[in-house]
């Protein structure tokens, strides 16, 4: 496989492109291929990490931590600040609050009521009859025409001290001052602004035509020329060296890094193919020949003699057991027929326990 980016077919970069580029990619690679394999170190124990130790940690011991401190908050909270006022709502204000509920209804119905409605048919409707009818009297007879008479008067006053002097005040001296005043304003403007004005408009003009207009060409032919020939051939200067930079630095030293980076990749990912490969060889092949060819077998024989002795030691306590006890009675012999669903005759023994050979590989 080509590892790297053959050029496009237009043109080529020359020979000696091509041997410089090539020591500058062995040092590329020596360089970024400790950094991508202590990257890739530090990748795997990370997830180790996580996998083996915060991931069981939190899961274990943190979240049931936090999930006990959370209960223990929450029933702290309700033990201070609902459980109390709950128990003086339900079991102190409200049986408070329906008794003086039942003892004001009481002695509003068998107090207050009948007091109110004595009061009211004896002594508080006569006295409102009789204040209703001093009051009308008194109203016809002696507030109207002294109501009248007070109005009048302020009415008097009212015109004397606010509407009387200020239209007076307007009618012969405000109106023949504003008048004066008028034809002063227009006298000033006519024989005084006007000429001014004509005199500083002129001047204005002239500023404008011979100092102003002439400076301001000035400076903008200056603005213009040192455009053109000082900061356009700066700027296309450094744009230039820029793209070049650009193009015969940044590039190859950039492509260079990424060849270099997948480089160190597919090396690590080789030696840790081969170390995988090593170990197997090493390891792991030769602890399944010795499970497969030692340890299964000498399982099996563990497992015979254990079957072996259990079955002697059964053997010797139904012995002992019928000495001491004797002969239990005996069923009658069952037929040897075949049951349903079996291949075997009923009071057969069970075959042999056979062990399947592992796959290799």
């Amino acid at each position: 496989m080509d590892l790297e980016k053959r050029p496009p077919a237009g043109g080529g970069d020359g020979c000696l492109v091509g041997v410089v580029r090539i020591p500058v990619k062995i040092v590329a690679v020596l360089v970024v291929l400790p950094v991508r394999v202590v990257w890739e170190l530090l990748v795997a124990a990370g997830r180790a990490v996580h996998r083996h130790v915060l991931g069981p940690l939190y899961a274990h011991v943190v979240e049931p931590l936090l999930r006990a401190l959370g209960w223990l908050l929450a029933t702290l909270l309700k033990l201070v600040f609902v459980w109390p006022w709950t128990g003086l709502w339900r079991y102190v204000l409200v049986p408070v609050g329906q008794g003086l509920a039942w003892l004001g209804r009481g002695l509003y119905d068998q107090v207050l009521a009948p007091a109110g409605r004595f009061l009211t048919a004896y002594l508080l409707r006569p006295v409102g009859e009789a204040l209703a009818w001093i009051g009308r009297g008194g109203m016809r007879y002696l507030l109207a025409p002294l109501a009248k008479g007070v109005t009048w008067i302020g009415w008097v006053l009212a015109m004397a001290l606010f509407v009387w002097p200020w239209v007076a005040l307007w009618r012969y001296v405000l109106a023949p001052v504003g008048r004066g005043i008028a034809w002063l304003a227009a006298a000033a403007y006519r024989y005084v602004l006007t000429p001014v004005g004509h005199g500083l408009a002129w001047l204005a003009a002239a500023v404008f035509r011979y100092l102003v207009r002439p400076v301001g060409l000035g400076l903008v032919w200056l603005v213009v020329a040192l455009y053109r020939y000082l900061l356009k051939p700066a700027g296309l200067g450094l744009a230039w060296l820029a793209a070049a930079l650009y193009r015969y630095v940044l590039t190859p030293v950039g492509q260079v890094l990424l060849w270099a980076w997948h480089v160190a990749g597919r090396i690590t990912a080789a030696l840790w193919r081969g170390l995988k490969r090593v170990a197997w060889v090493l390891v792991g092949w030769p602890a399944s020949r010795v499970y497969r060819h030692v340890l299964t077998p000498v399982g099996h024989a563990v497992r015979e003699v254990w079957r072996t002795g259990r079955a002697a030691v059964r053997e010797a306590r139904a012995t002992v057991r019928r000495a001491l006890f004797g002969t239990p009675p005996v069923e009658p012999a069952r037929s040897r027929a075949r049951t349903l669903g079996s291949t075997t005759a009923a009071d057969a023994a069970p075959a042999d326990e056979i062990s399947l050979p592992r796959r290799q590989g």
